[in-house]
């Protein structure tokens, strides 16, 4: 099975065809998209950005970029989806494409692999693009969030997906692009989006929601215990004028937490910058659609994996997979009812984690979390 043709689209600009051949790009329109701990003050631990000062890249220096990054748990993960990518045109869906190492990686070790790979950045898209030229032929991009798999399957001309990743998280040109506002390590505007063609930005959210909704964003998703007194300083200086850089707001932030605290665990801000993050790019409430969407187009056989790093997002992929890894029949019954047998094997043992050697090696990989599963049986039609 082969995906249809397609014009090129390249990000930010009109669909147009060029006569270079390269992977596909198709734009779904997607609105929002991805969860972990910031980065602490100089200092990254996602897998995806490349090793250096934070500073911008031009495209230029895609090549370097490209050998610095080190994709986390990259062994495992190919050891893991390998298996379910043996028949003729194979289907990868890389749901969090970022620079594409992952999808290099099975690329080179399945000749026969067909990638899907799907990312909400454009910047990404791009980078991930250029990287993966030697598989032109193999390679179909979507801009898109991660919940729209099943779309970008369509786009592609595929049915079902022998494989899906999802590497969530913040990524390199997200990190490296000091506009992006990510980073509390350098002064940017309020920005945070994960995809720049949307509406939201960390700016809005920090002046213009009310005191009992920026609680709300810096507990549950910045797990801030000093969220109502960060809040509450928030709201007094907004008053006197918008905030709009990131290092007003990391003071701001840094001022409001007791001193004692902020001696230990990391940079004060780093909580209150995820929990604007995940706001802004609505991360919790698209992986809670995107775990079915990408389920539901898992050929048999087919495997998942996951890679998390924040506990939030850890319990939502533990929970989506255990639901469809037990065995419902009622406990009454006397046999097991085929319909209710599960129709996943978890392929981990709990959530994997880094091994020692990769956190010295790789420190960005710390915090991460793998879990893995397999299509065992279809899904029962309702």
């Amino acid at each position: 099975m082969s995906g249809r043709p397609a014009g090129d689209f390249r990000p930010g600009h009109a669909k147009d065809t060029v006569t270079r051949p390269r992977g596909v790009f198709t734009d779904s329109g997607g609105d929002r998209d991805s969860v972990e701990e910031q980065h602490r003050m100089g200092e990254t631990r996602k897998h995806d950005r490349p090793d250096g000062d934070g500073a911008s890249q031009d495209h230029d220096d895609l090549g370097e970029s490209a050998q610095a990054h080190v994709p986390v748990m990259l062994d495992r993960i190919v050891e893991l989806l390998a298996p379910a990518l043996t028949r003729p045109d194979a289907v990868l869906v890389d749901g969090t494409l970022g620079l594409g190492g992952h999808s290099e990686a099975l690329l080179k070790a399945r000749p026969n692999l067909r990638l899907v790979g799907v990312d909400r950045d454009t910047t990404a898209l791009e980078r991930s693009a250029e990287r993966l030229k030697p598989y032109d032929d193999r390679t179909h991009f979507v801009h898109a969030v991660y919940s729209e798999i099943p779309r970008a399957l369509d786009e592609a001309g595929y049915d079902r997906a022998d494989a899906v990743l999802l590497d969530l998280g913040v990524s390199s040109p997200q990190l490296d692009e000091s506009d992006r506002g990510f980073a509390y390590a350098q002064d940017a505007p309020l920005d945070m989006r994960m995809d720049r063609t949307q509406g939201l930005t960390a700016e809005e959210v920090v002046n213009d929601y009310p005191v009992g909704e920026l609680i709300r964003v810096l507990r549950t998703y910045g797990e801030e215990r000093f969220a109502p007194r960060v809040a509450k300083a928030i709201e007094r200086r907004r008053a006197q004028g918008r905030i709009t850089s990131t290092r007003e707001l990391a003071d701001l932030v840094r001022e409001s937490i007791p001193a004692a605290t902020r001696r230990t665990g990391g940079h004060p801000a780093k909580r209150a910058f995820q929990g604007l993050r995940i706001e802004v790019n609505a991360e919790l409430s698209i992986l809670k659609e995107t775990l079915p969407a990408a389920l539901s187009r898992l050929a048999m056989g087919g495997r998942i994996a996951v890679l998390s790093y924040h506990s939030l997002e850890d319990r939502m992929t533990k929970k989506a997979f255990a639901a469809l890894a037990t065995d419902t029949t009622p406990p009454d019954l006397p046999v097991p009812l085929p319909d209710r047998q599960p129709e996943l094997k978890l392929l981990t043992r709990g959530a994997e984690l880094p091994t020692d050697e990769e956190n010295e090696r790789n420190p960005r990989a710390q915090s991460a979390r793998l879990r893995a599963a397999e299509r065992v049986r279809e899904p029962s039609r309702q």
